[in-house]
């Protein structure tokens, strides 16, 4: 009896991540949590400081605007598991150089979104909806662990980038 095998190179192996980038993966999910629990607390009716007025006009809550502002949340935090690929070792969807190319690409969207939304968080029409200034300092403690986002993608990238670099490349 004859039996036909095939032998399948193994799958290169790469270094495990450092804790560094791992603990930086983590964060990056944590730094979503915030701002993704003030937008459901502003769909489910709690006063987040904007009037009714205001969310009904420009944020169609109660209405289609709860939809969109829960789904954005999800989103968001969806996206901000991403970076746990990078660090697994157990799970890789995509071959090592895609997911590089899709990791740097993501880190520099999230650079620009970053300084877009500082040019939007400082103009005046953004600052006129809020009624009072300390739904304003809330707002900006809960929306602040975003701008960490950008460099912390970026350092787990250029680890993960690091890592599966193929060998002999400097």
């Amino acid at each position: 009896m004859y039996v036909m095998t095939t032998a399948t190179p193994p799958l290169p192996t790469s270094a495990p991540a450092p804790v560094w980038a791992r603990r930086a993966a983590h964060a990056i999910a944590f730094c979503a949590v915030p701002s993704g629990l003030w937008r459901i607390a502003m769909a489910s009716g709690v006063y987040v400081g904007y009037s009714d007025q205001v969310l009904r006009d420009v944020f169609d809550i109660p209405g289609w605007g709860i939809a969109y502002v829960v789904g954005l949340s999800v989103i968001a935090e969806l996206a901000a598991l991403f970076p746990l690929l990078l660090v697994s070792d157990r799970w890789r969807p995509l071959r090592p150089r895609t997911l590089a190319a899709l990791a740097w690409t993501a880190s520099a969207v999230l650079v620009l979104v970053a300084l877009w939304q500082l040019v939007v968080a400082f103009t005046v029409e953004s600052q006129t909806y809020m009624s009072s200034g300390t739904a304003q300092t809330v707002w900006g403690f809960v929306f602040a662990p975003l701008f960490a986002i950008p460099a912390l993608m970026t350092a787990v990238t250029w680890s993960y980038t690091k890592r599966h670099r193929a060998p002999g490349q400097a």
